[in-house]
Parts: C-alpha cells; sequence; structure tokens
C-alpha cells in the first residue's frame, strides 16, 4: 500500500470540492477534473460541465464542509455536508471518487437529508460534533 499517494489523493479531493464548490472557479476546477470524468450521481447530468453547471446554478450561499476523509488505492471517500443549496435542509454526503492521473476520474455518492437535533433517534450529530439548523 502506497500512503504517499493516497495521502496525495485525499488532498486533490478537497482541493477539488473546494475550488468548485466553495470558491466556484471553474478554470481552476478543470485542472481537477478529468475531461472524460465519469458521473454515477443521479442528481447530477453527465461528465465535468454536468457537475459544473449544477454548481453555476446553485445558490451563492452554497457551501461544502469536508469532514472525514478515506483512501484506498485509487479511491477516496469523504463525508461531508453542503449548506446553502437551496433545498429546505443541508445534505449530508458520501462522495466516492476515483483518481486516475492526479485528476477526479469517477463519481458515486450517497446523499441523506440531515437531522435536527430533533429528529436524530441517537441524539447525535450525522455530521461533526454539533447540530446545525
Amino acid at each position: 500500500m502506497n500512503h504517499t499517494i493516497e495521502s496525495k489523493n485525499k488532498a486533490l479531493v478537497l482541493e477539488a470540492f473546494d475550488t468548485l464548490f466553495n470558491k466556484r472557479d471553474y478554470a481552476a476546477a478543470e485542472r481537477y477534473w478529468s475531461p472524460h470524468y465519469i458521473q454515477h450521481s443521479a442528481n447530477i447530468a453527465p461528465g465535468r460541465e454536468g457537475l459544473f453547471d449544477l454548481v453555476r446554478s446553485a445558490p451563492p450561499a452554497l457551501k461544502y464542509e469536508a469532514g472525514m476523509i478515506v483512501a484506498e488505492g485509487d479511491v477516496v471517500i469523504v463525508h461531508g455536508r453542503f449548506s446553502g443549496n437551496g433545498r429546505p435542509v443541508n445534505w449530508v454526503a458520501a462522495d466516492i471518487v476515483r483518481v486516475v492521473d492526479g485528476t477526479l476520474a469517477e463519481h458515486w455518492d450517497v446523499l441523506q437529508d440531515e437531522a435536527t437535533q430533533e429528529d436524530s433517534k441517537s441524539g447525535l450529530p450525522m455530521f461533526g460534533d454539533k447540530f446545525r439548523e
């Protein structure tokens, strides 16, 4: 197992997500997403442009926060929160990304509405260490 490559891949995914979702720097984001990007999400149109167009159409308040992140080989999984996305509640996401030649080449996700403290049967937040309203 090559920890150096996995560490680089984790850093790459975090930089890419911050560049696209928080900074909205589409020119810079093109360096992170492969032109042959494969999108498996049911919520996003195909390819890199489908993702970029989704972000372009999102409210200015859109924010991505990364939480836990793990890497194994060429796969990175990041647990994060999307807020300010124009929906009544935040999304908590597990984004699964395959990295090829230093770019994000393929993506899957698992999305869930973020529970409030009142709705959480465990009494614990789904993301981070505190509830967010």
